[in-house]
């Protein structure tokens, strides 16, 4: 009995039950977390709906403000049609539903508010830090990748975004196969790192801390609340302005429906008016939330004319067989949904976890562009231990081989320092200086560089040019780029210099954008 009790009083909602649904939907590559290697196919290019980053290791699709910025980035004065439409399509449909039912960092963030603390509630200062998200939204989001159109710039994603931290960088850095990453993580992860602290330690006090104040999806979604096709909504000629609605939401609404409304539907039992309603396609909705029902009292209908006649009383029976109908077909939509839904999530499940791994045949290893690149432990001046591409999975590798008796060498490597410092943390760029005239780099690394995210390598000396440089294909020319990605797959090899441009542009490529 106390055990009924306890589930009666603990049992999840059904709005609950979706985001718990929506979660591992969208993070069905669950061999991701044990293998510590994100999932790059094809069907990568879709973007959930909610936010999720690209880089944890169970996602399975892209991040909807990631992919925009991207997109931004790279328009070169066009406009970014397919994001564009994406999120008019999400915007258009549930607008922010999504924040309420399918965004798996809105999930985290109500599960850390059921922590039982002193809770701060919604004020005046809240209500005007609910702008700052759009604030972010133009300047992070739309300002800053226009702004670098041509270099890729996702300022959202690089300085502020907390489920990357969380997702992406926790969710990769954990796993024991990424242990070497450690070692080269800077400033600018502490800094995100201490935000997400800030971020996850807000929400135990204040709903959706995160959500209400700093997040520019939800922002974006806010703007089409009022014509989304799913959602909540207010009748206001049954309306009595109450109140109760806007008081009992922990959002910061001024009315039901607005651009703070997450339409999560606590509001609809607070209302005695019944006045508020979800809205939607009539066949996916019961009876009471369309104004099916008719109030009975003894199963028989009351009226306020007191002369209510036998026809009016037919009428009424009339009127409850037809409800009886949408009752039946409500409940046989659900059914139907639910089946549909076990069915999505077992195939997106099995096809990540089983199909997608029995039909994946490893390249063979070579120097050539799609082969999987050779590995050789490599010296390095400027850090301990050694580099080896094989060991340094997830990440894409820059190769640079060098000299410092090379003219074109020493010209293009200010491309590749500054590389190494605006992918940091996602790209590791290694200059392999070739011994085929000794220098001291000893003295020239400190003179020339300073302070860089770039390794410096050295190259063993085969009696030539390198015995990696030769095992990469090289036959004398330098510089000489290879670009291997995640997968430790060669993406790009070219003997000769390459301009920024060019080198940015092979960098996303491997990086999947």
């Amino acid at each position: 009995m106390k055990i009924k009790q306890w589930w009666q009083a603990h049992k999840p909602s059904k709005r609950r039950l979706i985001q718990l649904y929506a979660a591992l939907l969208f993070n069905a590559n669950i061999k991701g977390f044990k293998t510590g290697r994100i999932y790059k196919g094809p069907l990568k290019n879709i973007c959930t709906p909610g936010l999720n980053c690209y880089s944890c290791p169970g996602a399975s699709g892209a991040c909807p403000l990631g992919a925009l910025q991207n997109a931004l980035s790279s328009s070169n004065n066009t406009v970014p049609f397919y994001m564009l439409g994406i999120i008019l399509l999400y915007g258009l449909l549930f607008a922010r539903w999504i924040c309420g039912f399918l965004c798996p960092f809105g999930l985290i963030q109500d599960l850390l508010h059921k922590i039982k603390t002193p809770k701060v509630r919604k004020n005046r200062v809240t209500r005007v830090l609910s702008y700052l998200k759009y604030v972010i939204l133009a300047f992070f989001v739309i300002a800053v990748p226009l702004i670098y159109v041509g270099f890729p710039m996702p300022g959202f994603c690089k300085y502020i975004c907390p489920a990357g931290t969380l997702e992406g960088a926790i969710g990769l850095l954990s796993n024991p196969a990424n242990e070497n990453q450690m070692g080269m993580l800077g400033p600018l992860f502490t800094w995100k790192f201490l935000l997400m602290v800030i971020f996850l330690v807000g929400a135990v006090f204040i709903y959706r801390f995160f959500c209400r104040f700093f997040c520019p999806l939800g922002a974006l979604y806010g703007l089409f609340n009022k014509i989304a096709l799913i959602g909540v909504k207010l009748d206001r000629d049954s309306c009595t302005d109450c109140g109760l609605c806007v008081g009992k939401c922990k959002m910061d609404i001024r009315h039901v429906g607005d651009r703070e409304c997450i339409n999560c539907g606590e509001c609809i039992s607070a209302c005695p008016a019944g006045a508020i309603q979800w809205k939607g396609p009539k066949i996916l909705l019961p009876p009471q939330a369309i104004g099916g029902e008719i109030p009975t009292r003894g199963g028989r209908v009351t009226a306020s004319d007191p002369s209510q006649t036998a026809e009016g009383e037919a009428g009424a029976i009339d009127v409850k067989q037809t409800n009886a109908v949408a009752t039946r077909r409500y409940r046989m939509v659900r059914i139907v949904a639910a089946v549909l839904m076990v069915a999505l999530l077992g195939g997106t499940l099995y096809y990540y976890n089983f199909v997608d791994e029995k039909d994946y045949v490893p390249p063979t290893a070579g120097n050539r562009v799609g082969d999987q690149c050779i590995g050789l432990d490599l010296a390095l001046y400027n850090a301990e231990g050694v580099f080896n591409v094989e060991k340094n999975p997830n990440k894409v590798t820059v190769i640079n081989f060098w000299g410092t008796w090379c003219g074109p060498c020493i010209k293009e490597l200010p491309h590749f320092d500054q590389v190494a410092t605006d992918y940091a943390g996602r790209v590791t760029v290694v200059a392999v200086h070739s011994n085929f005239v000794p220098d001291d780099l000893t003295v020239w690394i400190p003179a020339h560089y300073p302070e860089t995210n770039m390794l410096f390598a050295q190259d063993p000396d085969d009696g030539v040019a390198g015995e990696y440089y030769t095992a990469l294909g090289g036959i004398g020319t330098f510089p000489m780029t290879i670009i291997v990605n995640g997968e430790g797959v060669i993406t790009f090899t070219r003997p000769g210099s390459l301009s920024h441009e060019e080198l940015v542009a092979e960098v996303e490529k491997a990086l999947g954008h």
